[in-house]
């Protein structure tokens, strides 16, 4: 029998699926439950155990990680006679890999030491292709010790990983990460349509730009979803219209001025309100297109 801790994971989406794969490859004891039995079907079929409810993916878990889209999720299954607090052991590690406002992470944290259950707030950065490669940075806020015992785990799922600080740490960078992820992919988008306006071989300028000081991970990523016009969700918009929430508004209880995060805040907005809110975040091309006058 494996000595590695048992794992419930909770949520098993475009992130969470590949995620909890990837400790089964690692060797880890995996029992998960999600909404949608086709995603549990995929758990099964990759080594995983599913289970049909929060209460029993957690009873006899020495770890539970939850990864779904917001707050409210969060919380949904957190709380109540059904949640994570109420059925998990004490002493249990509750990792949540969210991407969720930092009061929810601090509040949870506070809630479950009353239940004798540890908390680590470890939202990541890196996207479906991150996930499925194990190369996810991962930030996260809690207890040195805490960190030091989830450390192996955290290393079968990504290749940055750091302890930022006290419970909400962690949210609170990776709401940066949405706001500079957000500001780069806008750019992005703007230099793609003026280069195509130039008439300019896109390909090939995108290429020399990605070699240069304008070069990043988000043009490097998304580079193929700006030539093809291929948006397939990897982040959805309404995700990062989400994340783009969670930072202006702990920026403003912080007193920092966002003032381009703040346009690019309305964007995002933007663009969900005109339908593509199930589209990848590269989408805003089609923002950018639109103002351009092109018929998208």
């Amino acid at each position: 029998m494996s000595t590695l801790p048992k794992i419930a994971w909770i949520g098993l989406g475009i992130m969470g699926s590949p995620m909890s794969e990837n400790l089964i490859k690692a060797g880890y004891r995996v029992t998960g439950y999600t909404l949608e039995q086709e995603k549990l079907d995929r758990l099964a079929a990759a080594g995983g155990t599913p289970a049909s409810s929060v209460a029993e993916a957690v009873k006899d878990a020495d770890v539970v990680i939850t990864m779904v889209p917001a707050s409210p999720q969060v919380e949904a299954v957190a709380y109540g006679p059904d949640g994570i607090l109420e059925n998990a052991r004490p002493g249990t590690l509750l990792i949540d890999m969210s991407s969720i406002t930092p009061q929810t992470s601090i509040d949870l944290a506070a809630a479950a030491k009353d239940k004798g259950i540890r908390v680590l707030d470890a939202p990541v950065s890196g996207g479906e292709a991150g996930a499925i490669e194990a190369v996810l940075s991962i930030m996260v806020g809690g207890e040195q010790a805490d960190f030091d015992e989830a450390k192996p785990i955290f290393e079968a799922l990504g290749r940055t990983i750091v302890l930022c600080g006290p419970h909400g740490s962690g949210q609170t960078v990776k709401a940066a990460n949405q706001l500079i992820v957000a500001v780069n992919i806008q750019a992005c988008a703007e230099a793609v349509v003026f280069l195509e306006k130039s008439g300019v071989d896109l390909r090939a300028a995108l290429d020399v730009l990605n070699g240069g000081l304008a070069g990043s991970t988000v043009l490097t990523r998304k580079k193929d979803n700006f030539l093809n016009r291929d948006f397939k969700p990897g982040f959805r918009i309404d995700l990062h219209h989400k994340d783009m929430g969670i930072v202006t508004d702990a920026a403003r209880s912080v007193g920092a001025a966002l003032p381009v995060g703040s346009v690019v805040a309305q964007l995002v907005a933007s663009l969900r309100a005109q339908g593509d809110g199930g589209l990848d975040h590269s989408a805003l091309l089609r923002s950018v297109e639109r103002l351009s006058g092109a018929q998208v």
